[in-house]
């Protein structure tokens, strides 16, 4: 392994998880679906660069240099940044913010100090204080069908303003995540299938290669004693 990489919770209610990563090496990994947005530092070849990422609705391959150092704080799904719509950043259509010094990046017209993993939380308030981060919160109870009094189409806009995606799609990759997880943790296939609410074994296998880039066959293989 030539990538190592680590998350932990977060309390912040705008904040899905905040990660790090290291590469020893050069190499490439399977970058998975996902419905939710997220702000990543890079640190390579003593440059600092700040991108702002979307929603991914397949897997992809993406490569990585040696000797570069990751930090990235994933959002809650419907957490989003306004001067950015999720839309435009949708599968792999980042933007990278300008470097205003070493230790800083512009932002809606003012220098921002980069954020570190420890101070993940603080950095995000900041952003919700100056208005640059928002949530909505019809996305959630829209997931858990506890949005009753908007209409079907005024919750298919919610979720395009705030995701990126459809309602459809959402549901879709937190599905086949869902499913992955249940398969990483040993569930047998068709119990998976039955879980995770697919038709059948195959309806399952074409999700998982399609949106996560590996197939319930393969990810048995892998969690079978060496």
């Amino acid at each position: 392994m030539t990538l190592f990489l680590e998350e932990r919770p977060s309390d912040s209610p705008y904040i899905e998880t905040v990660w790090r990563g290291h590469s020893e090496s050069a190499g490439s990994f399977t970058s998975r679906a996902t419905s939710h947005g997220e702000i990543v530092l890079m640190r390579y070849a003593g440059s600092t660069n700040l991108t702002i990422r979307g929603p991914e609705t397949a897997a992809s391959l993406a490569e990585y240099p040696a000797g570069a150092e990751w930090f990235g704080i994933e959002f809650k799904l419907g957490a989003y940044m306004p001067h950015f719509p999720p839309g435009m950043l949708r599968d792999r259509r980042d933007v990278n913010l300008p470097q205003a010094t070493g230790q800083s990046f512009w932002l809606n017209g003012r220098a921002w100090q980069f954020p570190a993993y420890e101070n993940a939380e603080e950095f995000v308030a900041r952003l919700v204080r100056n208005h640059l981060l928002v949530v909505d919160p019809i996305i959630e109870a829209a997931l858990q069908d506890h949005q009753k009094e908007v209409s079907l189409r005024s919750v298919q806009r919610h979720f395009l303003r705030a995701t990126g995606l459809t309602h459809s799609a959402v549901r879709q990759i937190e599905r086949a995540r869902y499913a992955l997880s249940l398969l990483e943790h040993n569930l047998p296939i068709l119990d998976t299938v039955a879980q995770a609410g697919y038709f059948d074994q195959p309806h399952l296998t074409r999700s998982l290669k399609q949106q996560m880039g590996i197939t319930p066959a393969q990810i048995s293989r892998l969690s079978q004693p060496a």
